[in-house]
């Protein structure tokens, strides 16, 4: 007999291996292709939110401040835009402080309309925009001014000059673009980019003007992450109007004292609107809503930290996508529904902690394909699983039916070994039984007639079996080979095994010999039964391409020996001592046959019967006849 396996395994390991191969395959295409394309950028994104939220809020630059045209501004100063004098004079009072830059977020492209126009150095000018060059060129190299509208080449407009840039530089500053990638998922801010139309952006040359080194392509290549260390205000804001004139205006908003000496001295100055109503604001991975400044300077200090965040490289991605797509599928060829269930919740766990792991120490991976790959192949192997389980678990009711009743059946699939029914030893009643004198019956028959009476016959005996629990293993010829208490056990298999011998010779057997009388086929039969009691192995035996369910060993051996006896004595029912020990509730009729020899055996066995009619006498002295060859499966 062959070891524990699956019953109908083999008809569906094929199938099952290609569709997990599918599940694998298609599971990797489409990660791929959504990974390629991008198509689920906006959600993927919205990981790295998460992974900003679970790190949580990180110690802030210390060398950035914010200068903020707030609440308290507005209301100090009472309108905005300011006049371009108000600029100078923040430049002229920061400037005594050393700062490392002053980076004006505000776009001052156009001239300003208010004052007087001066002419000074062959311009003409606004006497305001005047005083803001003068105060630019009192401290070279210490201002940056943002732009939103680069006009290629290098150059945008400044104070109403299309040639700003060139403007600028003259007097000792520097022109960047405020601008972020455009295409940006979800329109948040998460990437920046080192020049924008041919200008370099603000947090470049704010950068470059604060470490006095130039940010080269190699340094910044392509697109980059913020590392923004939190929502809006981590970065301190100072009052703009605290800062331009502090005798009048006080100390900043929020703070109960004025700003300390020197409170600027060699940090990165940002002056920008955070008032929420003139709507500088934006989405970032930190905070839905953060004001323009902040997120300028959130990236300079990102660009001068060299970039802390880093994308993952691609192949690792692509290597995950293909891991998750396999891993699944490939446990399932081994492992049932919960094992494997059980290991994608666990590489989904794993995965979602490394990818936390890794954004910490500054590497940005795929989140999103690689673990919906997981989730698709997952998804796909359990299902290819269930439907082939479902397949197996009809295709044995439907085969394991012919054995047994319908509620064994029941049971066995439900059972904790579920379809595994190979090598199992059962505590069990064997029971053979055999028509006397069939053979001289066929010969006066036709075929048809003979199959007619064969079918009829077997059929009666047959629901005696299966309505006593029993299990039918085999038919052999006129023959029938049945077991009481395996597969599954039966506490009672003897008592059962009796009763269904019972009704096989006082109910079925009449029905079928008057059946045969109307029929005018003959006057009846007479039939031979034998049972004994014992260590049974039952469980499904053959090749792949053909199996069966037998049930073997000595105790099989006995009972077909046992039937064999009853050619010898006017008993239709013979049973083994072993069974009569077996009974739980032993029959009134039960009488002693006697002690015989069974081929195969040492030793004398006692048969037991039940009465038919007047007391038979006893056969102890009767030596056995020539037993029949012992069927297939009762080797």
């Amino acid at each position: 007999m062959r070891g524990r396996r699956r019953f109908g395994i083999a008809s569906n390991k094929r199938l099952r291996v290609l569709l997990l191969a599918l599940v694998a395959l298609g599971s990797a295409a489409i990660g791929l292709a959504f990974y390629a394309t991008s198509l689920l950028a906006s959600l993927e994104g919205s990981t790295i939110n998460g992974r900003f939220s679970i790190r949580g809020t990180q110690r802030p630059p210390k060398n950035i401040v914010i200068v903020a045209i707030d609440q308290k501004t507005y209301g100090d100063l009472n309108a905005f835009p300011f006049p371009r004098s108000y600029y100078a004079t923040l430049i002229d009072n920061l400037a005594p402080e050393h700062p490392a830059a002053i980076v004006f977020d505000i776009d001052l492209g156009s001239k300003s309309t208010i004052g007087k126009t001066c002419h000074v150095s062959g311009l003409t000018l606004p006497c305001d925009d005047y005083a803001l060059l003068n105060a630019i060129n009192n401290h070279p190299g210490l201002t940056v001014f943002a732009t939103t509208q680069p006009l290629g080449g290098g150059q945008a407009y400044f104070l109403g000059y299309q040639t700003g840039a060139q403007l600028a530089q003259s007097v000792g500053s520097q022109l960047g673009a405020a601008l972020f990638p455009s295409n940006q998922p979800g329109n948040v801010d998460r990437q920046m980019v080192r020049t924008a139309t041919g200008l370099p952006t603000l947090y470049v040359v704010a950068a470059e003007a604060a470490s006095h080194k130039r940010v080269t392509s190699a340094e910044f290549p392509g697109d980059q992450w913020i590392d923004y260390p939190g929502a809006q205000h981590t970065i301190p804001w100072i009052s703009f109007s605290s800062v331009y004139d502090p005798a009048k205006y006080g100390p900043p908003d929020g703070w109960k004292h004025p700003l300390p000496p020197n409170y600027f001295r060699g940090k990165i100055v940002f002056v920008g609107v955070t008032q929420v109503s003139l709507e500088d604001y934006h989405a970032t991975s930190t905070d839905g809503q953060m004001a323009g400044v902040e997120i300028e300077a959130d990236a300079t200090a990102t660009v001068l930290e060299h970039f802390p965040l880093k994308s993952a490289p691609g192949w690792i991605n692509i290597v995950l996508i293909l891991l998750f797509a396999a891993a699944v599928p490939l446990a399932s060829l081994r492992f049932g529904p919960l094992p494997s269930l059980a290991l994608a919740v666990g590489l989904a766990g794993l995965f979602i902690v490394g990818t936390q792991v890794a954004f910490n120490a500054g590497r940005i991976n795929s989140f999103v394909y690689p673990l919906g790959t997981l989730v698709l192949s997952s998804a796909g192997a359990l299902s290819v699983q269930l439907v082939t389980e479902a397949f197996e678990r009809i295709r044995t009711r439907d085969l394991f039916g012919r054995f047994v009743p319908e509620n064994v059946v029941d049971q066995v699939l439900a059972s904790a070994d579920g379809l595994r029914l190979g090598g199992v030893q059962r505590e069990a009643t064997v029971l053979f039984s055999d028509v006397r004198g069939f053979t001289t019956l066929a010969e006066t028959l036709t075929p048809p007639q003979v199959i007619e009476v064969l079918n009829h016959y077997l059929s009666e005996m047959s629901d005696a079996i299966l309505n006593h629990g029993g299990t039918l293993v085999s038919y052999m010829g006129d023959g029938i080979f049945a077991v009481f208490g395996a597969p599954l056990e039966l506490p009672d298999h003897a008592d059962r095994a009796v009763a269904a011998a019972r009704e096989m010779l006082e109910v079925r057997l009449p029905r079928f010999n008057a059946w045969l009388r109307e029929e005018g086929l003959s006057e009846g039969v007479r039939m031979g039964i034998g049972l004994n009691s014992g260590h049974v192995m039952s469980g499904h035996v053959g090749s792949e391409r053909r199996v069966e369910y037998a049930a073997v060993g000595d105790t099989t051996n006995t009972a077909s020996r046992i039937e064999a006896l009853t050619k010898g004595t006017p008993h239709q029912l013979l049973l083994s001592d072993s069974t009569r020990q077996a009974l739980r509730s032993p029959p009134d009729d039960l009488i002693e046959v006697g002690e015989t020899e069974i081929r195969g055996r040492q030793g004398h066995i006692k048969l037991w019967s039940i009465r038919e009619g007047p007391e038979p006498e006893k056969v102890a002295e009767v030596a056995e006849p020539e037993p029949l060859p012992a069927p297939g499966p009762a080797m």
